[in-house]
């Protein structure tokens, strides 16, 4: 079910942008960085049959947190489509990096969350997207490269009817050369709450980690080298042991 919610009366005065927010660390500094920079800011996220459902959550009290004029839930059907260990429960979350493209991958979901990004884009007479891809501290999806981006980019303005009209349309993505550090002391500096946001791929309803998947991984580095505490949740083992404390030291 698709749902919109008015979240804050301090929506700014800029002209209007679409921001694409899973409810992960990299999405909420996005949004804090186009608030910043003076966007009246519309929040898009997908249920699209992820498995760590937690994050859509994080992404309602982020989108409040961070003053969005408003917030979409868009509902679409990745999972139908399967292919990922985020959207298929057959498929193991990887606990271990390895080499190529992991398994966490969805297929194709920059270029369906950007296409109807742009949709509503067009219709709020927006000219802005901004997405939270980085390569640098990532998993190695190629829908986060920057030649991805400024294809889509081409396309944007192809494909529009805005665009042919005249409106120049942009795809933001100020994170792309970040470290994850990087990107923390950005959203410290903006007042992002980290602890509101939920990264792991296995995460489970209340948003607690595994502190074992790719994701973890990268967070828990990105804390450790900005020197900043980690707000993380992680959830217990049996005999009382979070994952973290044995499997995200090797991150460290």
């Amino acid at each position: 079910m698709n749902t919109e919610t008015k979240t804050s009366a301090r929506t700014g005065t800029g002209r209007p942008a679409v921001v694409l927010l899973s409810g992960g660390l990299d999405s909420a500094t996005t949004l804090a960085i186009a608030r910043a920079e003076g966007y009246c800011c519309h929040a898009l996220s997908f249920d699209y049959g992820q498995r760590h459902r937690g994050e859509l959550a994080a992404a309602q009290r982020i989108a409040r947190a961070l003053g969005a004029a408003t917030h979409r839930v868009m509902a679409i059907g990745l999972g139908e489509i399967g292919g990922s260990a985020l959207t298929d429960t057959r498929i193991a979350v990887p606990e271990h990096g390895g080499s190529g493209i992991p398994v966490t991958y969805v297929p194709a979901r920059n270029t369906v969350f950007l296409s109807l990004a742009l949709a509503w884009a067009e219709v709020l007479e927006a000219r802005d997207i901004f997405i939270g891809v980085n390569a640098v501290d990532y998993s190695g999806y190629p829908d986060c490269r920057p030649e991805y981006i400024a294809a889509f980019n081409t396309l944007a303005n192809l494909a529009t009817r805005a665009a042919v009209q005249g409106a120049r349309l942009t795809i933001h993505t100020p994170l792309i050369q970040l470290s994850k550090a990087e990107i923390i002391r950005t959203g410290q500096r903006l007042g992002v709450d980290y602890a509101l946001t939920v990264s792991c791929y296995a995460a489970d309803e209340a948003g607690r980690a595994c502190g074992r998947c790719d994701a973890c991984r990268l967070r828990a580095a990105g804390f450790a080298a900005a020197g900043v505490p980690d707000p993380t949740p992680y959830r217990q083992e049996e005999g009382g042991k979070a994952g973290t404390e044995k499997d995200l030291s090797k991150a460290r």
